[in-house]
């Protein structure tokens, strides 16, 4: 029988090495030491089931950056992958960030290989809601009846019928593909193939052939001729996500298919034509990478004949309440256990709560809250655990506004806490902006090198790393 698979990805030999040895009995494990290593082996064809990172990697080994832009890596190569986050003690709000983007459990560092290992086993054990998860129509259901999600509803039935591209646009984890795959549904092709391909992850050497298809010895590896997106898509659709990421000199072949159908396998000369919608998504402000010069404004116009936009879930009030409802009942289902419920002061906490990872946040909280508490009531305070901290969307800028709204929440408030919070996130901007030079960052604070020394020690980062460079390092 076939192990599972993890992907380890830790900066630290020492970490890494003893986790991989203890873990190897049971996981088929792969290494990496920075996001770079963890998305080449992505991008080779390894679809880890398990992901177990840390998030403070390299080049600013003491900020979460690269953490959190590997979570978002591991997604789009691996749906369905159960991610896995290392925690220091003083990580709390960096942890629960990571949660929301997608992460399923924390493990506090150190932790002990029997630990590790049923967290890891309770991880691939959890029902995770990925692509091949959503495979039925009720899953892939438009839940909601706010005034914005009945305005996207109608604009879907208004263009399903159309042959022409559309262009979905939407942050990260609000349901684009789920859009597309409405407007396949409701539209004459729904017998018909519907493809997705994400183009920011796979390897931009590997875009053209993916898409368009090779032929035999076109170049080393392609021992026979196959088949690209396009030719498999048929008259089906083509979902093309991340569309903002695609390599510039492939945007213009991209733009020769919308014109007029035609293209032709890498390593062949016979022109092919395609019969396939093509409806693409992005999470990016496409006419600022036009401006840019980094996506072509003709394709841009090409894409975007019809608009969808898809709200953030923090502007859909009650349908919080309506998605909870639905993935709670779907989630209960698929793991063969009875439904949390959830009393008042929950529930007004769920209503107020902004969900920055969107909807895929909102699936992630209800898993973990249904292998909890399943068939329990929860309260407000077993549901502030999971929720990422955020600012009020309506209170960012004013800081009256925002101490109010804390004030007023009915949630536990430490004014200590705060502050340090706030120094904290100013040391780690200095340090990010001065790219771990700590002579520059103590400068742009404001404060002698030695006081920044200082705060960051009574912060608890005593062990941050220097940037390779700081000109004091090694100098006392």
């Amino acid at each position: 029988m076939k192990k599972p698979s993890l992907l380890l990805v830790d900066d630290d030999p020492l970490i890494s090495e003893s986790l991989a040895f203890a873990l190897a009995d049971g996981l088929e494990v792969v290494r990496a030491g920075d996001r770079e290593g963890a998305v080449r082996a992505l991008r080779a064809g390894f679809k880890p089931d398990l992901a177990l990172i840390d998030l403070g990697l390299p080049p600013v080994a003491h900020l979460p950056n690269e953490g959190f832009k590997l979570i978002g890596d591991l997604l789009a190569h691996a749906p369905q992958v159960r991610i896995l986050v290392l925690t220091g003690q003083n990580e709390e709000s960096n942890a629960r960030r990571a949660r929301a983007l997608g992460a399923v459990e924390l493990v506090p560092k150190p932790c002990e290989p029997a630990r590790l290992r049923a967290a890891l086993e309770r991880a691939l054990a959890s029902p995770g809601l990925g692509a091949s998860g959503e495979a039925d129509e009720s899953n892939r259901a438009i839940v909601g009846d706010s005034p914005a999600i009945r305005k996207l509803r109608s604009q879907i039935d208004l263009y399903a019928a159309s042959s022409f591209p559309a262009l979905v646009e939407g942050e990260s984890g609000s349901g684009k593909e789920r859009v597309a795959w409405s407007l396949h549904h409701l539209s004459a092709r729904a017998n018909h193939p519907f493809l997705a391909l994400n183009c920011a992850a796979i390897s931009p050497s590997l875009v053209e052939p993916t898409l368009f298809g090779y032929a035999k010895g076109a170049f080393t590896g392609a021992a026979g001729a196959k088949s690209g997106y396009f030719e498999d898509a048929g008259e089906g659709t083509l979902f093309l996500d991340e569309i903002g990421e695609l390599p510039t000199e492939l945007q213009a072949k991209l733009l020769r298919v919308l014109e007029n159908g035609e293209y032709q396998r890498v390593g062949e000369t016979q022109t092919r034509v395609s019969q396939a919608r093509i409806v693409a998504a992005t999470n990016r402000d496409l006419r600022s990478a036009i401006r840019e010069g980094r996506f072509r404004a003709d394709l841009y116009h090409r894409l975007s004949v019809f608009t969808l936009p898809v709200p953030p879930l923090r502007d859909l009030g009650d349908d919080k309440l309506k998605l909870l409802d639905h993935y709670r009942s779907v989630v209960a289902t698929k793991s063969g256990t009875q439904a949390f419920e959830m009393d008042e002061g929950a529930r007004a906490r769920w209503l107020a709560y902004e969900f920055p990872g969107n909807v895929r946040e909102l699936k992630n909280i209800v898993i973990r809250l249904t292998a909890k508490f399943a068939g329990y009531r929860v309260g407000a305070a077993e549901l502030e655990a999971e929720l990422a901290p955020t600012d009020g969307a309506g209170t960012r800028d004013d800081p009256l506004a925002r101490a109010r709204a804390e004030l007023t929440s009915g949630r536990p408030f430490s004014l200590d806490t705060v502050l340090k919070g706030v120094e904290q996130a100013y040391l780690d901007a200095a340090i990010e902006v001065a790219q771990g030079n700590m002579s520059q960052a103590a400068k742009l604070l404001g404060v002698s090198r030695s006081t920044l020394y200082s705060r960051l020690e009574a912060a608890g980062r005593a062990g941050a790393k220097l940037g390779p460079s700081d000109p004091g390092e090694g100098r006392g």
